[in-house]
């Protein structure tokens, strides 16, 4: 089989399917997994999916950080904050995804019957009639070399190239958001901007603008500004800072406007259009990850999602494959898609309701002004909201069935690492 993309989707699922002994070929376009943003946020939903692995605790050579707690701040006040793990069995955990990545990559080499090619881009899905349609037989690379599979995985993100090969549209939901994404970092051991932090993902709105930090695993500290496309943006760095600073309480913003100018990176840009396949396969293709399902940015569901994909897709397809027809596996296809848009598109309507509060907050400055005059007694009713429409972009949905059949293949792995 073929597998392409080497993101959190692609390279668990060829793990698990190598740790089974199925051959395979790992196609990634980019020579390497550096991004200019990667998320870093693991919620218990993925966590959980990683322990159903057996990837638990993750290698040391990977930089990790338990996020403390979760903070928001509305015109200069705070009005909660919860401390982590929320109930939760696992605290939402920051990790460098493309350390992550590279590991997860590592152990699939050590499999045996996996070729892996990296900075080799698709062009082109390989087809063959079958029974007077068309059937997916593998991948053109941008050489013109053909890798031929029973079964082709696209886990090629949001800009799916096999997707739109095959002609598979997108179910678009909301309108298109921009994320600006900044480092602020800083040379000095004990960066204050950090200490403020506290480990906290903080929140703060003010002033008709909204935007998240914390400190990053990468080094110094993340800032991400979410907008729509058409929102004026400020013109240079020190107006973006400026403009931080006017939206934040006291303490933060007197610590912003002394970051040096040269100390922040960015902006990067990162266009998000969210949406689904109302069907994930067609003979011989299946779709994964933001392949199947672009992700709001909000809790950082892209990583989560896409290693819960694979466990599912696993679980299905090792019965499957290697059969003498293609109706068992096309069955496998169809049970996969099936299973998993239950919790996809609950979770992106619970990323919507989310994102929806929070522009309401955003446009509305007396709202804002009233939860934070009110904000003494107001916060703990407000917080206890909030928590309880956080546990299924935490959890993701309890009747997801991260198991995968025969525990050897896990015992395999454990000797063999």
């Amino acid at each position: 089989m073929v597998i392409a993309g080497a993101g959190p989707a692609g390279a668990a699922l060829a793990l698990l399917l190598a740790r089974r002994g199925v051959p395979l070929t790992l196609v990634e376009a980019s020579p390497s997994s550096a991004r200019q943003f990667r998320g870093e946020a693991l919620m218990p939903s993925g966590l959980a999916a990683l322990a159903a692995m057996g990837l638990l605790p993750l290698d040391a050579s990977i930089a990790q950080r338990p996020l403390t707690g979760w903070a928001f701040w509305a015109n200069g006040q705070q009005l909660f904050q919860v401390a982590e793990p929320m109930g939760s069995e696992r605290p939402c955990t920051l990790v460098d995804q493309e350390a992550l990545l590279d590991w997860l990559l590592e152990q699939v080499h050590r499999q045996s019957g996996v070729r892996v090619l990296r900075g080799r881009p698709i062009v082109a899905p390989l087809l063959s009639d079958e029974l007077n349609g068309e059937r997916v037989v593998g991948v053109e690379l941008d050489d013109g070399t053909r890798v031929r599979g029973e079964l082709v995985v696209a886990c090629d993100g949001r800009a799916s190239l096999l997707r739109r090969k095959a002609g598979m549209e997108l179910k678009l939901q909301g309108e298109p958001l921009d994320v600006r994404w900044f480092r602020l970092s800083s040379a000095a051991a004990d960066d204050p901007l950090a200490r403020w932090l506290r480990g906290q993902f903080v929140t703060v709105l003010g002033g008709g603008d909204s935007f998240a930090l914390y400190a990053s695993v990468y080094g110094g500290v993340q800032l991400g500004w979410l907008q729509d496309p058409a929102q004026a943006v400020p013109a240079t760095t020190a107006d973006w800072r400026e403009r931080w600073a006017q939206a934040s309480p006291t303490p933060l913003a007197t610590l912003l406007r002394a970051c040096p100018l040269e100390a922040i990176q960015g902006p990067v840009r990162l266009p998000v259009q969210v949406g689904h396949l109302e069907n994930w396969w067609q003979p011989g293709l299946l779709l994964l990850g933001d392949a199947a399902h672009p992700m709001s940015p909000l809790r950082a569901q892209g990583i989560n999602m896409a290693l819960r994909d694979a466990l599912v897709a696993a679980r299905h397809l090792l019965p499957a494959l290697g059969k003498a027809g293609s109706a068992d596996l096309d069955q496998a296809l169809a049970a996969i898609s099936a299973e998993r848009q239950i919790e996809i598109r609950r979770i992106q309507a619970s990323q919507a309701q989310e994102l929806a509060r929070a522009e309401l907050l955003r446009r509305n400055g007396w709202l804002r002004q009233l939860l934070a005059t009110s904000a003494g007694w107001s916060g703990p009713l407000l917080s206890q909201r909030w928590q309880a429409s956080q546990t299924l972009l935490r959890q993701g949905c309890a009747a997801t069935d991260l198991t995968i059949p025969d525990a050897a293949m896990m015992d395999g792995f454990a000797a063999s690492a």
